[in-house]
C-alpha cells in the first residue's frame, strides 16, 4: 500500500496530518533541516512526537537534509548518535558525511536521500542502493514516465512529491539566496530569490514581474497513475504551512488514494473539492503530460511561471491601513508577538482561524499568521486582526486557508511530555583523516592554473592564460563537436578534462552512458563528475584505470566526511563548491592533502538551474532586484540559467591561497562568451594582486549565515551600549563576517 506522508513544521500540524489520515510525517528539530525558519520540534516534543505515532503504527522521519560545515562535524555526530537512540523510522538526509557517519557508527539507521540530493536517474538510485539508502526522494523536476522508467529499473522504494510550493531552480542546486547573502538554501536558510520582484530590460523600455515565481504543485489527477507504477511514498510539502492547510491537503489525496478505485473520476473531484479551499498560488502538473524530452524542456516553463501572480499568494485582503500594540493579555495567551491592525481594498472579511501571509510593500519579507482575534469596532465598524510584529502600513495581506469549522484534532502528543528527557551527549567525534597523497597518485592533476569554458571556441580564447588543464563543459553543443570530430582541439586530450551538467535525467543517461564509451575509445580520459549517476556510469572504468574522475563543485565536500565518502566511491580529486568559504576550506583539507583540492577563483555560478526554456515572452537578458544587483538570464536547449552580472573573484588572493598549500587554481568562464578584455584583467590581477572591479566575494571571506553568530554580535553591541552610556565607554563589536554583501 502506497504511503502518504505529510509535513509536520508544528505540533499543531501534527495533530492534522494524523487526524486525516496520513500514514508517517517528516519533521524537523532544531538543527540540520532545510526548513530552518519554521518552528521545529524540540527535544522532548520529538522523542514524545515518535514514541506516541509508533504506538499508533505510524511512522517519523527526521529532516537532517543541509549541507554541514567542518566545524559543524561533532555537533552532527552528536545529533545523530540521539536520533539513533530516539529510533525514528529514517532521517532524510543530503550531505555525504551523514551517510559516511552511518555507515561507521550507525548502522541500522534508516536512510532515505533528500530531494536535495539531486537524484534523477537510474544509476544514482543504483549508487545510493549500493551504499545502503534505502530510499530515494526523487528531484521534482521529473515527468511520470521518467519516474516509472527508474522504478522499473531499480525496483527502489521511491518517494515522489504530489503536492505543495517548487523551487524554479532543480533540486540542490540552487546558489542565489547564498550569493546575495550567505543564505544558502542548501543550510536551511532560503531567502526565496525566486519569489521577488524583478525589473526587466525588454524591448523599448522596463517590465517588471515576478518572474522566477513558480506554481504550487498539485498531482491529484495523477495519484491513480502513480500508485499503479509502484511508488512507495506520495510526499505533500509544507512544513511552513498552516494546520489547516496540513489537514485539507492530507484528507484530500487520503480520499483519492483510498477510493478511487472504485471510482476514479468521482473520487478525483472529491479531492479537488476538499482542496478548494487552498488558496495558496496557482496550480501545476509541471513536469507531467510532456509527450517527451524535448517537448518539456520547449514547454514546462510555461507550466509552471507565472510572473503576473504577485508572489503567487493566496486571496487578496487589502492593504495595512493602521497599526496598534495588541494588549498584553493576547500577546500572554498567543505566546507570539503581535501587533492588531486594520485593512482597506479587499473583498473579504478574515475571521479568527483564517491562515493568512503578509507581503511588506518593498517585498523584502513576507510571513504566514493564523489570525487568533478579532476585534471590532462599534462606530467605524473597523476590524482589527492581530499579525505578527515587523509589518507597518501599505504592507498587503492574503488569505491562505480559510478556518476549518473549528475542526479539533486529537493530539498526538500526552499532556504530560515531562519524563521524555534524551537530549544530545557531550560526545567526540572520531578523528578521520583524508587519505594521503601517494606518489604519482595525482599525475593527472598537475599544480597550476585551470580553466573552464562551455563552447570550443572559447578554448581557443583562453590559450593566452597558459593553462596546465582546461575544463570542458559537456552540453548539446560542445558533445556534437566531440563526438564528431568537428574540430581540432588546441589542447590535448591528456589536458582536458570534460564536465557534465549537475542535472542528470534518467531520459538522457542511457545516451549519455554511450557517448562515454565513445569518448573513451577516442582517447578522453579525464571527467568532472557533477552528479551521483556520473559516479556510478564511469565506475568500472575507474576501477579499471581507465579513466580519472574529479567531483565537481556539485558533488558538495563542505566536510572531510562528505570527500571520505567520495573518495570510497574511488574519487581522489575534488573541486571546491562555490559556496564554501577560505575558513571552512582550510579546516576540511589538512595541508598534506590540498594537493587533492581544486580552488574556483573566477566564475559566475549559475544562481538558478531551470530544467527548461523560458516562456517565448521572457524577452530580456537583464534584470535587476529592488536593491539595483544586475542579474542575466540564458535560455538554451540545455535549459535555462540564471548568473549574476558581477562575478564572483578572488584572483587577487590566488598568492595567499598557494601558500596556504592550494597550488591549483580554476577560472570558470562556464556559461558566459571569454573576452580578450576579460583575458587581461584577470592576467593583470593574477600578476599583481589587485582585486578586478565589480565583484563578488560570494561567501569566501564571511562564510554562510548565521542566525544564531548575528545574535550573538547584536547581544554584545547591545551590552557594550549599555556600558557606554553608563559612561564606561566601549566601542561596538566588529563584526567579521556574514555582513551584508556589495
Amino acid at each position: 500500500m502506497v504511503e502518504l506522508l505529510a509535513p509536520a513544521g508544528n505540533l499543531e500540524s501534527l495533530d492534522a496530518a494524523i487526524g486525516e489520515g496520513a500514514d508517517a510525517v517528516y519533521l524537523g528539530l532544531k538543527s540540520f533541516n532545510a526548513r530552518m525558519r519554521t518552528t521545529n520540534f524540540a527535544w522532548n516534543q520529538f522523542e514524545a512526537a515518535v514514541e506516541s505515532l509508533h504506538r499508533q503504527n505510524k511512522k517519523v522521519y527526521v529532516t537532517v537534509n543541509t549541507v554541514c560545515e567542518e566545524k559543524e562535524t561533532e555537533r552532527l555526530y552528536r545529533f545523530l548518535s540521539y536520533l539513533n537512540e530516539v529510533g525514528p523510522d529514517a532521517l532524510i538526509v543530503q550531505d555525504y558525511a551523514i551517510m559516511r557517519m552511518a555507515q561507521e557508527f550507525f548502522p541500522n539507521m534508516e536512510l532515505h536521500a533528500s530531494t536535495q540530493m539531486n537524484v534523477e536517474s537510474s544509476s544514482a538510485v543504483r549508487l545510493l542502493q549500493k551504499n545502503g539508502v534505502k530510499r530515494v526522494v526523487l528531484a521534482r523536476e521529473l515527468g511520470l514516465e521518467e519516474i516509472k522508467q527508474i522504478k522499473t529499473e531499480t525496483g527502489a522504494d521511491l518517494e515522489v512529491f504530489v503536492h505543495g510550493a517548487l523551487c524554479v531552480s532543480e533540486s540542490g542546486l540552487c546558489l542565489f539566496s547564498s550569493f546575495l547573502g550567505g543564505k544558502s538554501a542548501n543550510r536551511g536558510m532560503c531567502a526565496q530569490a525566486c519569489r521577488r520582484f524583478y525589473t526587466a530590460e525588454v524591448p523599448g523600455g522596463m517590465k517588471q514581474g515576478y518572474y522566477f515565481s513558480p506554481c504550487d504543485f498539485e498531482l491529484i489527477d495523477y495519484i491513480p497513475a502513480l500508485v499503479e507504477a509502484g511508488i512507495d511514498s506520495f510526499k505533500i510539502e509544507g512544513r511552513m504551512k498552516s494546520a489547516e492547510y496540513v489537514g485539507s491537503v492530507v484528507a484530500a489525496y487520503r480520499y483519492v488514494i483510498d477510493h478511487y478505485k472504485e471510482d476514479k473520476k468521482g473520487a478525483i473531484a472529491t479531492g479537488k473539492r476538499i482542496l478548494s479551499s487552498d488558496f495558496a498560488r496557482s496550480k501545476t502538473t509541471y513536469w507531467y503530460g510532456f509527450e517527451n524530452l524535448k517537448d518539456g524542456v520547449e514547454n514546462a516553463g510555461q507550466k509552471i511561471l507565472n510572473p503576473d501572480q504577485a508572489g503567487g499568494t493566496g486571496l487578496y485582503l487589502g492593504k495595512i491601513a493602521g497599526i496598534k500594540p495588541a494588549e498584553r493579555g493576547l500577546i500572554e495567551a498567543i505566546g507570539e508577538k503581535v501587533q492588531m491592525c486594520f485593512l482597506k481594498g479587499g473583498t473579504y472579511d478574515p475571521d479568527p482561524g483564517d491562515s493568512i501571509r503578509i507581503h511588506k510593500k518593498d517585498d523584502t519579507g513576507r510571513e504566514s499568521h493564523k489570525i487568533r482575534t478579532v476585534e471590532v469596532e462599534e462606530k467605524s465598524d473597523r476590524r482589527w486582526i492581530d499579525i505578527p510584529t515587523g509589518f507597518s502600513t501599505g504592507d498587503e495581506v492574503y488569505l491562505l486557508q480559510y478556518k476549518t469549522g473549528n475542526k479539533h484534532y486529537r493530539h498526538v502528543l500526552p499532556n504530560d511530555i515531562g519524563r521524555y528527557r534524551k537530549q544530545p551527549k557531550d560526545e567526540r567525534l572520531p578523528v578521520l583523516d583524508i587519505t594521503p597523497v601517494t606518489p604519482k597518485e595525482l599525475d593527472y592533476f598537475p599544480e597550476g592554473l585551470y580553466v573552464q569554458v562551455s563552447s570550443v571556441p572559447d578554448l581557443f580564447a583562453v590559450q593566452g592564460l597558459n593553462p596546465v588543464r582546461v575544463i570542458l563543459e559537456y552540453n548539446s553543443e560542445t558533445s556534437y563537436d566531440l563526438l564528431n570530430h568537428k574540430t581540432v582541439l588546441p589542447f590535448s586530450k591528456k589536458q582536458l578534462y570534460i564536465s557534465f551538467d549537475p542535472f542528470c535525467s534518467v531520459s538522457e543517461e542511457a545516451a549519455l552512458a554511450q557517448q562515454l564509451e565513445t569518448l573513451i575509445a577516442d582517447g578522453y580520459t579525464n571527467f568532472v563528475a557533477n552528479n551521483l549517476a556520473h559516479v556510478q556510469l564511469l565506475q568500472d572504468k575507474i576501477r579499471e584505470k581507465k579513466v580519472k574522475v574529479i567531483a565537481g563543485p556539485y558533488l558538495y565536500t563542505f566536510n572531510r566526511w562528505a570527500a571520505s565518502w567520495l573518495e570510497n566511491q574511488n574519487i581522489g580529486a575534488f573541486i571546491m563548491p562555490y559556496e564554501d568559504s577560505r575558513r571552512n576550506l582550510e579546516a576540511t583539507w589538512e595541508q598534506n592533502v590540498r594537493s587533492r583540492v581544486l580552488v574556483p577563483v573566477f566564475a559566475y555560478p549559475a544562481l538558478f538551474r531551470m530544467r527548461f526554456k523560458l516562456p517565448s515572452d521572457y524577452d530580456f537578458t537583464y534584470f535587476e532586484d529592488k536593491e539595483e544587483k544586475v542579474f542575466k538570464v540564458n535560455s538554451t536547449p540545455d535549459g535555462s540559467f540564471v548568473m549574476p552580472e558581477e562575478p564572483f573573484s578572488i584572483v587577487d588572493k590566488v598568492q595567499f591561497i598557494k601558500a596556504a598549500g592550494f597550488k591549483k587554481i580554476l577560472i570558470d568562464f562556464s556559461k558566459t562568451k571569454v573576452s580578450r578584455s576579460q583575458i587581461k584583467a584577470i592576467s593583470t590581477s593574477l600578476a599583481k594582486g589587485q582585486p578586478l572591479q565589480g565583484i563578488s566575494r560570494f561567501n569566501w571571506k564571511d562564510g554562510f549565515y548565521s542566525p544564531q553568530q548575528m545574535e550573538e554580535y547584536k547581544a554584545a553591541n547591545e551590552r557594550l551600549a549599555a556600558l557606554k552610556v553608563k559612561g564606561k565607554g566601549a566601542a561596538p563589536v566588529r563584526r567579521s563576517g556574514n555582513k551584508k554583501r556589495r
